[in-house]
């Protein structure tokens, strides 16, 4: 054990180049091509802060740290996060009460808190909304890809809703407002950061937390990275304002980072890159859509286009949670407005299509027609057939068909999956309650039963006899933790949807045995085995994630920095819930992580408890 320790120290001391940091700093394209777009802040180093997270990962993918770098901090790396992430902006009350500021502490470069359409601003066309407690450090550019990198947390803005609500301008932490203030809890930020890795790694496109710096007080600087962090809000103000000319410089930068990072494939000589822009932004939000639905992500989507990336990516982790069953009634309660539901989220995203429709109008014609106009477009119908084929083809694979087995299933036997997914609905869509009722951020209906524990046990029975579960046992296997002895009942109308439910269940592997040429045991085998990953009853929940978050940081009195580290890369590894044949698809750079002590597995165990007891809820 020795030769060990002495061996991680070596490592730990040997000499690595951190002055790659320094070149974020505050300069990003977007200032330059896209002006009037944003609000240029000076800031000043701000002190006091350590790094309570690092994501190795995300580093080493982003060719930040070489890819042999051991999972380790150490105090000079420390001290370049801190040098460029640790950074306050020096904002309009600074420059208006004239607050002595050292020169020494104030960075050479203007960093950018950028404009954008927001829903719960008092103004409607972005003149005066965007980035509230955020900045744009700038971009990393490694290995064919350009990285967007902001900062959460960094100071308070003139784009504040807080600030036009009030008007005046904040002091950065002024404790008489909350949003306005322009910090961040660490909370959020811990949460976030498990979360949206937690997310990454499971093939859910995200933007990603590359750092955590703590404050005293429970603040932290929540630095963000993404290959392009453009909101459809970005675009969507110049459009309200009527403003072609950086509307089209806007929507020219976005295809360009695009085309640039390799995500999309390049232009013909021929083709119409607006008319491109209409055609993937309809399929990533059809696919988008119908993921969240499938996977049971909460994501309050809107007109606005503020909660989501233009590329489909998950933003702003405030807002996100993933259910454990199909909660379908919640929303949240935003005190001036409820949220969009599951359901409604692909309403929204079918209209955010119809946005881009009128964005690719406008541009290429000159002229701005009222959105109504674009309500029948065909590229919406295009996003309503692709909404469906994937929703099916995820149903398929979180049953545990592989894809390729999915996709010849949707091909060859539509009906078969249709009639499935029908009975599948029935079962996931029941509630408990009449009426509404209130819980601690909105209200919600119960959903009464569990999905994932049908699609994991019914297989294991099948493998064994291929005889439907009798009904005791498939009430016994659906029922959550909401249910109440008469939801478990089996009623006549209960058996006879279980036992649709069932067949049709079989008949689809029946034919995807007959269909790949293969023994109906040997599917059924490989789908128990897919589905046990799948559904796996640890399955992380909104409410689970948050307690998560506040157990860690209580439990880091006991921990050191190192183990703290430790803990939050094996619960993200747990959480994990691909088959093997789909794990290929994400990254995985990094030596293994340092091995458990057992102090550090005790907290493990009992972050799993937590994931278990709240895994049907919020």
């Amino acid at each position: 054990m020795t030769s060990r320790n002495n061996a991680i120290k070596e490592t730990y001391r040997a000499p690595y180049d951190y002055s790659v940091f320094s070149s974020i700093d505050g300069r990003h394209p977007w200032q330059k091509e896209v002006p009037g777009s944003h609000v240029l802040y000076r800031v000043r180093q701000r002190k006091g802060g350590k790094v309570a997270w690092f994501n190795f990962d995300l580093a080493i993918e982003m060719g930040l740290l070489p890819r042999h770098h051991p999972r380790l901090m150490n105090q000079q790396l420390q001290s370049h996060l801190l040098e460029a992430f640790a950074i306050q902006i020096i904002n309009e009350y600074d420059l208006i009460n004239e607050v002595k500021i050292p020169s020494s502490e104030i960075k050479p470069h203007h960093y950018m808190a950028t404009r954008y359409l927001q829903l719960q601003h008092p103004g409607k066309t972005g003149l005066t909304s965007g980035d509230g407690r955020s900045l744009w450090n700038g971009t990393w550019k490694s290995k064919g890809k350009t990285w967007d990198i902001t900062s959460c947390g960094t100071g308070a803005t003139c784009l504040s809703p807080a600030t036009h609500i009030f008007k005046k301008f904040f002091k950065t932490g002024d404790p008489s407002i909350s949003y306005g203030c322009g910090y961040s809890d660490l909370d959020d930020g811990v949460t976030g950061a498990i979360f949206s890795e937690i997310m990454h790694k499971n093939d859910i496109p995200t933007e990603r937390i590359l750092c955590v710096i703590e404050f005293p007080g429970n603040l932290s600087i929540n630095v963000r990275a993404g290959t392009n962090l453009l909101r459809p809000s970005h675009f969507f103000n110049h459009l309200k304002q009527g403003n072609l000319p950086r509307l089209k410089a806007s929507v020219d930068f976005f295809i360009n980072r695009e085309l640039s990072n390799g995500d999309w494939t390049p232009l013909s000589a021929s083709e119409n890159r607006y008319k491109r822009l209409l055609s993937q932004i309809s399929k990533t939000f059809a696919e988008m859509a119908a993921r969240f639905e499938n996977d049971y992500i909460f994501c309050w989507l809107a007109w606005d286009g503020d909660n989501i990336l233009a590329n489909g990516g998950i933003i702003d982790y405030g807002s996100i949670r993933q259910f454990g069953l199909f909660h379908h009634e919640y929303k949240f309660d935003d005190v001036e407005r409820w949220s969009t539901s599951l359901v409604e989220q692909r309403l929204q995203s079918r209209y955010l299509v119809q946005t881009f429709a009128q964005i690719e109008h406008f541009i290429n014609t000159g002229k701005k027609l009222e959105i109504s106009r674009f309500q029948n477009h065909p590229e919406l119908q295009n996003f309503d057939k692709t909404f469906i084929q994937t929703k099916r083809r995820f149903l398929l694979e979180k049953t545990g068909f592989s894809r390729l087995d999915s996709e010849l299933l949707l091909n060859k036997c539509p009906k078969l999956v249709s009639n499935y997914e029908k009975s599948f609905k029935w079962w996931e869509r029941k509630t408990k309650q009449k009426k509404h009722y209130r819980v601690a951020d909105g209200i919600t209906k119960d959903a009464l039963y569990a999905m994932r524990d049908i699609l994991r046990e019914l297989p294991k029975h099948l493998n064994q006899t291929w005889e439907p579960l009798k009904i005791k046992d498939f009430m016994g296997s659906i029922a959550s933790t909401y249910c109440r002895p008469t939801d478990s009942k089996p009623t006549k109308i209960r058996r006879l949807w279980a036992h649709k439910f069932q067949t049709s269940y079989m008949e689809l592997v029946s034919a995807c045995a007959k269909h790949t040429e293969t023994k109906q045991e040997i599917v059924i085998a490989k789908i128990t085995a897919r589905s046990l990953t799948r559904n796996r009853p640890d399955r992380i929940t909104g409410d689970a994630i948050c307690n998560v978050g506040d157990k860690i940081l209580r439990s880091r009195k006991h921990m050191e920095r190192q183990d703290m580290f430790t803990v939050i890369s094996a619960f993200i590894n747990e959480q994990i819930m691909l088959p093997n044949d789909k794990t290929g698809g994400v990254e995985n750079l990094l030596l293994p992580i340092s091995k458990l002590t057992t102090k550090t597995e005790s907290i493990l165990k009992a972050l799993g408890k937590v994931v278990r007891d709240m895994r049907h809820g919020l």
